[in-house]
């Protein structure tokens, strides 16, 4: 048992990617495969940001880059902690409803928006 004290800081998500609440109430559970992002790149402060394109892969989701041919499953709904030397988390896919492409937290082109099966964007 760990009775040590700890202190987290904890800040507001930044949803201000949805362009609409249409879908927010069908957000599903999934595994996310760490390894697709890069702590430094996209999650320095020790989180996921909510809004970043997800493909999947294999079993789990993982980022998904302009470089990729692979669909957009959908984005990460909300902020996901990443523990210290974890390989998959879990997070919430929102795979339906409308998103404003530029302010998702990584670059999103016309090719990877056009590859997504159940998301609008605008």
């Amino acid at each position: 048992m760990d009775l040590n004290i700890r202190t987290e800081r904890f800040g507001q998500d930044d949803q201000s990617w949805l362009a609409s609440a249409h879908g927010t109430d069908t957000a599903r559970p999934v595994n996310i495969d760490v390894s697709t992002f890069t702590a430094a790149t996209h999650y320095p402060e020790g989180y996921l940001k909510s809004g970043f394109p997800l493909k999947k892969v294999g079993n789990r989701y993982g980022l998904r880059t302009n470089a990729d041919t692979e669909p957009i499953e959908g984005h990460l709904f909300t902020a996901v902690k990443i523990p210290p030397g974890a390989t998959v988390v879990v997070g919430a896919l929102f795979w339906h409803g409308a998103v404003l492409a530029a302010k998702v937290p990584s670059s999103l082109d016309a090719d990877g928006q056009a590859t997504a099966r159940d998301i609008r964007y605008f």
